[in-house]
This record gives structure tokens, C-alpha cells and sequence, in this order.
């Protein structure tokens, strides 16, 4: 078993009315390897003023570790299988929808990776047959209910 932490941080500043619900949901995250990076509530939820331009909402956050740990099996598996992969990219895609009256969830995302190959690429099918292993391999996809989809 493994244990993963991240420390979030956020303060009222001066000038902020909050229960009027008019402060900024900037915060800070750290992880454990000492990676900081700025955070905010997704502009699509609170709107452009309350949201911080530059920052990551926990959406993005989400899209890209299915993006990641996706990516990070795959490699694997195709290593297994002999092939060489030189270069990966992903312009992953979350869609936000409601799933019940008041109630929303990242239901889809999308996956594009767009791979390169030293030597002999995989055929189509291997190919597919690589993504799959890896979709049922990846963490982060076994922990979502999100329908995880490699376009």
C-alpha cells in the first residue's frame, strides 16, 4: 500500500466579503516532492473574477492525471512488447455534464495520444490492444467512475 499526500492553502484576504460569497478561490497546492503550484476554482463555476488567470482547477487536475497515468502504463506496455516509443502527446479533453438536478461530475474524457516510434510501429489492432491494457492498468482510472476514452 502507498500513501500519497498534497497540502492545499487558501486565505481570505483583506477586503474580501465572504459571506457574500465575493473572495478569491486561489489557493496554493504542494505536493510531497515539493511541487508547488498555484490553484483556483474552475472559471466555468465561479466566473472569471473569482477564479485566478494562470492557475489549475481540480478538473484540469483531474483530465490530466487520467492523461498521465495513461500515458505512464502505456509506455510500460509497449516496452514489453518491444516497441520504441520516442515521443508521446495528449490533448486530453474533459466534459463537465450534470448528473442529477444541482449536481455535476466530470462524466467524460477524451484521450488523443499522438505517438511517435523508433523502428517497427505497432499495427492497429496491437495498438488498441496496448491502450486497453493500459486503461485497465492505470490507477488513477480505476478510481474514477469518469468514462475514460482513447480517441
Amino acid at each position: 500500500m502507498a500513501t500519497y499526500r498534497a497540502t492545499v492553502d487558501w486565505k481570505l484576504a483583506e477586503g474580501e466579503d465572504f459571506p457574500a460569497g465575493r473572495y478569491s478561490r486561489g489557493h496554493a497546492i504542494a505536493f510531497e516532492g515539493g511541487v508547488q503550484l498555484p490553484g483556483t476554482a474552475s472559471r466555468h463555476v465561479v466566473g472569471n473574477k473569482w477564479s485566478v488567470d494562470g492557475a489549475v482547477d481540480p478538473e484540469q487536475m483531474l483530465v490530466a492525471s487520467l492523461s498521465a497515468c495513461h500515458m505512464l502504463v502505456f509506455l510500460h506496455r509497449a516496452r514489453l512488447e518491444g516497441f520504441t516509443v520516442t515521443a508521446y502527446a495528449d490533448a486530453a479533453e474533459g466534459v463537465m455534464s450534470e448528473i442529477a438536478p444541482g449536481r455535476q461530475a466530470v462524466t467524460r474524457v477524451t484521450l488523443r495520444p499522438q505517438i511517435e516510434w523508433a523502428g517497427a510501429a505497432p499495427d492497429a489492432e496491437t495498438l488498441e490492444r496496448l491502450h486497453h491494457e493500459a486503461h485497465e492498468e492505470c490507477f488513477i482510472a480505476n478510481s474514477v467512475k469518469t468514462e475514460v476514452v482513447v480517441a
